[in-house]
């Protein structure tokens, strides 16, 4: 177990030290989201004059989306280079030794893990420091990293099945623009019950992106409103075990092939 422990971490480690040392990797999905947040921030700042809007801050309205960007940019990044791993052969490579497959994803995980929470306490620091209050406090904070985890566990899970069924770094890269649009077809920039257009808002009610968003939102904008919070963590709960078990089922087929 203790062995297990030490594999899982030496390569959580190689993972997070592969990805300081390409700072496109950092400094986009750190930088990108914030402009994102400051474009709609500006420029649709006239819904909170909507009646119903649940805050008079769009800037605190729309800083969960950020949380689900830089999840989703820090999950490609990371499969990215797992993808390459299989490639040149590291996979193969690996299997010749004793670690085992399980240890292998968990390592590349945890990697991703520790890379999507400094990029959320970055974002989080970044919108209190231009004016957004958190009304869950402290506690909400920290709520919010842990909430973070399973989101970036939720995507990080499709994106090491897409690297293992393929061992394509393009196939990899070509989840972003597909994560993209149902981001966009999410409740990111207006409450479900205030889209007017049936088809939009039955399409941002069936996307789990959005439960997703609204979480995060509620963290911020609400005094502990548990519905969506409880909401946000069964869907992403949801996302890893089904991830996880394809993921797994094709580490099984790929190692049987090494």
């Amino acid at each position: 177990m203790h062995a297990a422990v030490l594999q899982a971490e030496t390569l959580a480690r190689r993972a997070v030290v592969r990805t300081a040392r390409q700072p496109a990797n950092i400094v986009f999905p750190l930088i990108f989201p914030m402009l994102l947040l400051a474009v709609n921030a500006g420029g649709l700042r006239a819904e909170t004059q909507l009646p119903g809007f649940p805050t008079d801050s769009f800037l605190a309205f729309a800083l969960a989306v950020p949380f689900i960007q830089g999840a989703l940019l820090a999950t490609v990044n990371a499969n990215v280079e797992f993808a390459r791993d299989i490639q040149t052969g590291f996979l193969n490579r690996l299997a010749l030794t004793p670690v085992r497959g399980i240890v292998l994803l968990l390592g590349q995980l945890g990697g991703l893990l520790t890379i999507a929470l400094v990029q959320a306490t970055f974002y989080l620091v970044v919108g209190v420091a231009f004016g957004v209050r958190l009304e869950t406090g402290f506690a909400g904070a920290l709520m919010l990293l842990l909430l973070e985890t399973v989101i970036a566990l939720a995507f990080a899970s499709f994106g090491c099945w897409a690297a293992l069924r393929t061992g394509s770094t393009e196939a990899v890269q070509g989840l972003f623009p597909v994560f993209f649009v149902f981001l966009f077809l999410s409740s990111m920039n207006i409450p479900r019950n205030l889209i007017e257009t049936d088809w939009f808002r039955w399409v941002t009610t069936i996307n789990p992106v959005s439960y997703l968003v609204e979480a995060v939102r509620a963290l911020v904008i609400y005094d502990w409103y548990w519905e969506p919070i409880l909401l946000g963590f069964a869907v992403g709960i949801g996302m890893c075990l089904v991830g996880f078990t394809l993921s797994t089922h094709a580490l099984i087929q790929r190692m049987a092939r090494t």
